[in-house]
């Protein structure tokens, strides 16, 4: 088995495993437990983040009229959640696996304290062979702080775990040229990152989900050029995810990752512009040091501006004069020293290297 396979992320979108009518389609469920535990078996750590607990809850609680949507899909997840993992246990039981549930809020992504605790718990449950079952917890989670959806979770929990393929699992083969099913429309096989597919995606959004094609290509072509596998695939197929594995000819789109995987910590800081605190200005000496060929530490010389308000080891966006982002850090200074300390001779720089982040 190739070593891209070694480690893998799977992630289940709600029109995978739910009904028209919401409830948990169990067959397609048993289909997809069947696929992991045939990896299992062969030694494959594999990771599955899995929609379905807003649509799973919906139909058993019909909302009052002072409750705002929000607050009725919190209401929803925390009834469906308890049906998903419930069902997905039971499978997973019936091959001798034993599943446990990892329930993932976005600013958890955002500490680097917590999502060191996080990757060690998931660590953990690999090396003891519990499968992780990883979805956002809806319950907790507000608008402001909400994964875009499931897709860009699978993506964060890809990099964070160093899996070499994640796949994505819709009710499509994958990237067309057209609406599918659409005459003339064909299935893209294979993306590269040269080429821009965005013309191609309709925007628009599954029933239950929040997201759509459109995420899932945003999100596969970021993995993708942070050195992992990406397929997207149709999870309505049996035995897709062992195809995909054994290297069948199966249809799907298939990203082709980047020559050279991007280290730990950039993987951390390129999926946490979500969460900078701050802002810090930088001169056209700075710009050039850090677009250099060697990796640059941001001295504070080379600022010009500080804005907004941080702490020691927050995460913290670097600009241009004119406003262009050069990247994204994390700073060595609070807001208050580094505003006191700006344009001056420190040994000690605002954004080491090592946890500095340029954008290509």
């Amino acid at each position: 088995m190739d070593s891209k396979f070694k480690r893998i992320a799977i992630k289940v979108g709600s029109n995978v495993i739910t009904q028209s009518d919401g409830t948990l389609n169990i067959g397609r469920m048993l289909r997809i437990v069947e696929d992991i535990a045939s990896l299992h078996k062969q030694g494959v750590d594999v990771i599955l983040i899995s929609s379905g607990a807003v649509a799973a809850g919906r139909n058993d609680v019909v909302p009052k009229k002072r409750t705002d949507i929000l607050s009725m899909k919190q209401v929803w997840a925390s009834i469906g959640q308890v049906k998903l993992m419930s069902n997905y246990q039971f499978l997973f039981e019936k091959y001798g696996m034993v599943a446990g549930q990892v329930l993932a809020a976005k600013e958890s992504f955002g500490d680097r304290q917590h999502y060191l605790n996080m990757r060690n718990c998931v660590s953990a449950m690999l090396d003891n062979k519990v499968i992780p079952i990883v979805n956002e917890n809806d319950t907790i989670s507000i608008s402001e702080l909400m994964f875009t959806d499931n897709d860009e979770l699978s993506g964060m929990m890809a990099a964070m775990m160093g899996c070499g393929t994640l796949i994505i699992l819709s009710n499509v083969d994958g990237i067309f040229t057209g609406a599918p099913g659409e005459e003339g429309s064909e299935l893209i096989r294979e993306v590269d990152g040269k080429k821009d597919l965005e013309q191609f995606i309709a925007p628009v959004k599954s029933a239950f989900g929040r997201g759509g094609m459109l995420t899932k290509y945003s999100i596969a072509q970021k993995i993708a050029s942070e050195g992992t596998h990406v397929y997207i695939a149709n999870g309505m197929r049996d035995s897709i995810i062992t195809d995909i594995v054994r290297e069948k000819d199966v249809p799907c789109t298939h990203f082709v990752p980047a020559e050279r995987e991007k280290p730990d910590v950039w993987k951390w800081l390129s999926h946490s512009e979500a969460f900078a605190k701050g802002v810090v200005y930088v001169n056209k000496g700075a710009k050039e040091a850090l677009y250099g060929e060697k990796p640059t530490s941001l001295l504070l010389i080379g600022v010009e501006k500080i804005e907004g308000t941080f702490k020691k080891g927050d995460i913290i966006r670097v600009l241009d004069s004119d406003g262009e982002q050069i990247g994204i850090g994390r700073s060595q200074y609070d807001s208050i020293q580094a505003e006191a300390l700006v344009g001056t001779k420190r040994k000690k720089p605002l954004i080491y290297y090592n946890y500095l982040c340029i954008t290509e």
